[in-house]
């Protein structure tokens, strides 16, 4: 670590909370400092003291082309010319509106936000309208933004007193989600048959993604399709990850054939930029205002430059793409465990790789899909492995629990050149 960077990281606490704009940047529990980046092109990015890093972490999932794409990058520019807001209809969220409608099969509509946090915020807004219930399900590896009533323990159903993850969070919110376990089917219905007539939704990544991978047989996401169903409760998938990096275009819901009333996306969709969306059903899209009676509303909503950012971005991510996407992947995944399995006389041998198509997580145990599986030091054990790799110029997101993220810049000469950081 520079002094150059200390001191930056120094200045930086004395004006923002714990230096950082969002814990998850933080470098919370190790030795160093967060790295302030000046700059990033293509899998790589740069920080204030001019070392290079290959980036698996690419803004935490946004960057499916990786940094600077020039073809996006044309866009924007071209996007800056004309204004970057304008608080008004504009032409940019209507291309992008109608090109994602009419790709994904289970949509009929959709309204964007600024952020994956509001584009929950909203779906949840509209459970609640829809069915004149209160209560949602939520499950306990599954992360859908810092909005109060998504940051809550509970026990199984609505045994137990709810407790708030964050201060600040009032009882009244806390009693109003319920937090079951991934994978619970016997859990889920009990709480259903017992309590159905107070539960407007249940919420689920599909793939969870934010606390470690924890990948979901697809047996499980169906039965929730069919208990919703039959409750008349609303299932809402959050792929604010997933979306448009698993299974090709249209995600994890198309991917495992299970459809939600609603959905929410988020960074892929906006090339980088600021993004968040709501999609779903008309019946239940419509009741939004202007013409349904559930208010939302945003001054830089749909901002024209994370239009032109979207679009650009995903007019490039073709089933060729995707598949080559998918391929750089796991032959990234194949070095790093070739690695973990034979660096320093087997100093990390005890770690495994999960993958799913673009996105990737060390953790030290094989099959894990819900959190009481994560093994129970697995901060500890990150530490001296994120390190190493920072040292090497390989950058991770600076969390135990967060996934690697993978580029279409993340190609064969990428690939060479993580294999001579790795065994140098």
């Amino acid at each position: 670590m520079t002094d150059k960077q200390t001191k930056l990281f120094e200045q930086a606490n004395e004006f923002i909370p714990g230096g950082v704009h969002s814990p998850v940047r933080s470098f919370k529990g190790l030795k160093s400092t967060p790295r302030f980046i000046e700059k990033g092109k293509g899998a790589y990015i740069t920080d204030v003291s001019g070392k290079d890093y290959i980036d698996f972490c690419m803004s935490f999932g946004p960057l499916i082309l990786g940094h600077q794409d020039e073809d996006v990058k044309e866009e924007l520019t071209s996007a800056l010319d004309r204004g970057w807001s304008f608080g008004a209809s504009e032409p940019y969220s209507l291309e992008l509106s109608r090109y994602l409608v009419e790709r994904i099969c289970f949509i009929d509509k959709i309204r964007f936000v600024n952020s994956g946090t509001e584009a929950v915020m909203t779906a949840l807004r509209i459970a609640r309208g829809a069915t004149g219930k209160d209560k949602i399900i939520k499950f306990n590896g599954c992360y859908h933004g810092h909005i109060d009533s998504m940051l809550i323990k509970a026990g199984s159903g609505l045994a137990g007193t709810a407790e708030a993850s964050s201060a600040g969070i009032s009882k009244n919110v806390a009693n109003e989600t319920i937090v079951l376990e991934l994978g619970d089917e016997a859990g889920v219905t009990e709480c259903l048959e017992k309590h159905g007539h107070e539960i407007a939704a249940i919420i689920i990544e599909p793939l969870p993604a934010n606390n470690g991978l924890l990948i979901q047989h697809k047996e499980f996401l169906t039965f929730l399709r069919e208990v919703t169903k039959k409750h008349n409760v609303l299932l809402i998938h959050d792929e604010v990850i997933s979306g448009f990096r698993i299974g090709g275009f249209q995600g994890m819901s198309c991917h495992a054939g299970v459809f939600p009333d609603l959905v929410t996306y988020g960074k892929v969709i906006g090339g980088g930029l600021p993004v968040g969306a709501v999609a779903g059903k008309r019946e239940y899209m419509d009741l939004l205002a202007p013409i349904g009676p559930v208010y939302q509303a945003g001054t830089l909503s749909a901002n024209p430059l994370a239009m032109v950012g979207g679009m650009a971005t995903l007019k490039k991510m073709t089933p060729a793409a995707y598949d080559k996407l998918r391929e750089q992947t796991k032959s990234i995944v194949e070095e790093f465990g070739k690695w973990l399995r034979e660096y320093n006389n087997g100093e990390f041998s005890h770690y495994h790789l999960v993958q799913k198509d673009s996105l990737f997580w060390f953790v030290s145990k094989e099959n894990v899909r819900s959190i009481p599986e994560i093994p129970s030091k697995i901060s500890e054990q990150f530490l001296p492995l994120f390190e190493t790799l920072l040292e090497k110029g390989i950058y991770l997101a600076p969390n135990a629990y967060e996934v690697g993220f993978c580029s279409f810049s993340h190609d064969e000469k990428v690939l060479e050149d993580l294999k001579k950081r790795l065994w140098s």
